[in-house]
């Protein structure tokens, strides 16, 4: 019997609510529509649930890979042999003395619509980013000229003794696309506080539809990806490189660097993951030779 059965019943026996799913396809549970199936899924709706389900597995030296909207990641056409929590059901969010708290599996775009409708403004970059808090947190998520890193007061997560703690956003080591979370992905975030400044609601929603408006008309939302398929190099754009190489509207399968915005690699329809990864080998190698620069993946691999 392997350790993922005997997961299987520890978690039966502890939490018999707890969802559980053998051999879920990932293609579901990513942007990109891409992926083969991981051989255990859980789907707690509570953190009680997910703190249970996390220290089950390290008790038999099992770690989970936690996802949120799957909106960064890659997963292989073979799949994920291992354990994968999705957190999606802790989406609780309440104001408390000014401030705002959510759990980490609330989308951004709900959080951002959240604290409009209380009146508080600070997040409206947010609104149109289609990860997680908790995905958004360990990348310090940001868009048009907002991060999360500007409005974070603290985060509290699971560490990998089991025990919760919270720091202060200055202790999380927020930078560019990178936190203590991207060191520490055994750590479960659990929950995220902001401080938000009170504005006038119209005024919040207009500057949220106006950002909208701006996705709409630069990005290839109308066909799946993973956002920013790499990251802003110091000193230049990912897609003015990509472009200036004439890669844009490159294919490779059913993967295709966007005709719109070639910092995006997108889904033309029936794409594997080996498309995906060897259109980016391509233009990585491409704009390297061409202009010096090596281009780093913002998307994350797993089962490869």
């Amino acid at each position: 019997m392997d350790q993922l059965t005997v997961l299987i019943q520890e978690l039966n026996r502890r939490i018999p609510q707890l969802e559980l799913r053998e051999q879920e396809p990932m293609a579901a549970h990513t942007t990109f529509r891409i992926g083969g199936p991981a051989r255990l899924m859980a789907l707690p709706r509570s953190r009680k649930e997910a703190m249970a389900a996390v220290r089950a597995a390290r008790e038999l030296d099992i770690t989970p890979f936690f996802l949120g909207n799957g909106s960064d990641l890659l997963v292989s056409d073979k799949g994920y042999g291992g354990f994968v929590l999705k957190t999606t059901g802790l989406d609780d969010v309440r104001e408390v003395c000014h401030r705002l708290r959510a759990e980490s599996g609330i989308p951004l775009a709900r959080l951002a619509m959240a604290a409009w409708g209380r009146g508080l403004t600070g997040l409206e970059f947010a609104h149109g980013i289609p990860g997680t808090l908790g995905g958004g947190v360990t990348m310090n998520a940001g868009a048009y000229g907002g991060e999360l890193v500007q409005v974070l007061t603290s985060v509290t997560f699971l560490n990998e003794a089991g025990e919760v703690v919270t720091l202060p956003v200055e202790e999380c080591a927020l930078t560019y696309r990178h936190s203590l979370f991207t060191d520490h992905p055994e750590y479960l975030i659990l929950e995220a506080e902001f401080e938000l400044a009170q504005g006038v609601p119209s005024i919040i929603k207009i500057k949220m539809d106006e950002l909208a408006q701006k996705r709409r008309s630069k990005q290839p939302l109308e066909l799946p990806s993973a956002g920013s398929t790499f990251k802003r190099p110091e000193g230049y754009f990912a897609a003015a490189l990509i472009e200036e190489c004439g890669l844009k509207g490159v294919g490779v399968g059913g993967a295709q660097v966007s005709e719109k915005h070639a910092g995006f690699v997108v889904n033309r329809g029936g794409a594997t993951a080996d498309d995906v990864r060897r259109l980016m080998e391509l233009v990585q190698s491409t704009v390297l030779r061409e202009t010096g620069v090596a281009l780093e993946p913002e998307v994350k691999f797993l089962g490869f």
